[in-house]
């Protein structure tokens, strides 16, 4: 694990509480597990790894995003989803790949909602041609997927 993914996982952790896990699992459930850290604290330690590995580059927040992603704790992907809002100014239209995949994975739509709302949404306001046209044929063949994520996610935007 990198040193931002250790960063942001020990602290998530520390902010948890097992009362909120157990109370979150009740409510959110979809197969993952909960650390009980509030939406503050995921957003407060994201601004925190911000400060402390401060102008991390395109590829550098990705793959940060993608490693909290890999495993299926709520609280890593709620950040690796406030990362993403964070750097939208460094995000490229080819980053829907990766997206499509999270949103694939998302198993609840406590993620998906704020995936594609937050993210896939403002990011294709700011694409340019041709860009943007390829970017909203990925999201048309996202609303005609079999996949329940992904028709929600395109449903969203």
């Amino acid at each position: 694990m990198t040193s931002a993914a250790e960063f942001i996982d020990r602290t998530l952790q520390a902010e948890g509480s097992a009362a909120r896990a157990d109370a979150d699992a009740d409510r959110i459930g979809g197969g993952l597990r909960f650390y009980g850290a509030s939406v503050g604290a995921v957003r407060g330690t994201v601004r925190d790894a911000d400060r402390r590995y401060p102008r991390m580059p395109h590829d550098d927040v990705t793959a940060l995003a993608s490693e909290l992603w890999s495993q299926p704790v709520y609280e890593r992907r709620l950040a690796a989803i406030v990362l993403l809002q964070r750097a939208l100014p460094l995000l490229r239209g080819n980053d829907l790949t990766r997206v499509e995949q999270f949103l694939r994975d998302a198993r609840v739509p406590e993620l998906i909602d704020p995936l594609a709302g937050d993210v896939v949404g403002p990011l294709l306001e700011r694409l340019a041609e041709p860009d943007v046209t390829r970017a909203r044929r990925i999201v048309q063949r996202w609303s005609e997927s079999n996949d329940p994520n992904l028709q929600r996610a395109a449903g969203l935007l």
